[in-house]
C-alpha cells in the first residue's frame, strides 16, 4: 500500500516497490565515508535475494564499504507520468569471500563498465529500504 505524504506530490513507496525499481535501473550510487569525509560512486549493480551486489577493484570503494555502514541510492524518471523516483538502501556492506558465495556471485549478471580488474564483490545487507515517487511540476511528459 502506498502512503501519500502531506505533500500530495510525494508518495512513499512500499519495500516491494522499492526492490522492483532497484531491479529496473542499471546504475546506482554507493555512498561511503572515508577518513571522516563522504564520497559517492556511480556503479552498476544487481539485486540478489534482497541484497545489492556490486563489483569493484582494490581501492576507495572497497576500503570505504567493506564491513561499514553504507547507503546505496537508485533513481529514475518516468516521462510518461512526469514522476521522479528514488530508492535508498542503507545497511552493512561485506566482501563476498566464501567459496560458495563467490561462485554464486560469479553467476550474477554484473559486469563492470569501467576497465581494469574488478575481482571483488560487495554485498549490501539492507537495514532499511525506503523510496518515494515525486510528481515533477513542469516536468517533461511523453506525448
Amino acid at each position: 500500500m502506498n502512503i501519500t505524504s502531506s505533500n500530495t506530490d510525494t508518495i512513499e513507496l512500499t519495500v516491494s516497490e522499492c526492490w522492483a525499481l532497484a531491479r529496473s535501473a542499471p546504475v546506482g550510487r554507493l555512498a561511503v565515508v572515508i577518513d571522516g569525509e563522504p564520497d559517492v560512486f556511480p556503479v552498476n549493480h544487481v539485486v540478489d535475494h534482497g541484497t545489492i551486489v556490486i563489483r569493484t577493484g582494490v581501492g576507495t570503494k572497497l576500503r570505504g564499504a567493506d564491513h561499514h555502514v553504507v547507503a546505496f541510492e537508485i533513481d529514475g524518471y518516468d516521462a510518461a507520468r512526469a514522476e521522479a523516483w528514488s530508492v535508498v538502501v542503507k545497511g552493512i556492506a561485506r566482501s563476498v569471500d566464501g567459496l560458495h558465495e563467490t561462485i554464486d556471485a560469479l553467476q550474477l549478471p554484473i559486469f563492470p563498465w569501467q576497465g581494469g580488474p574488478k575481482p571483488f564483490f560487495l554485498r549490501i545487507e539492507p537495514g532499511t529500504v525506503t523510496g518515494r515517487r515525486v510528481r515533477v511540476r513542469g516536468g517533461r511528459q511523453e506525448g
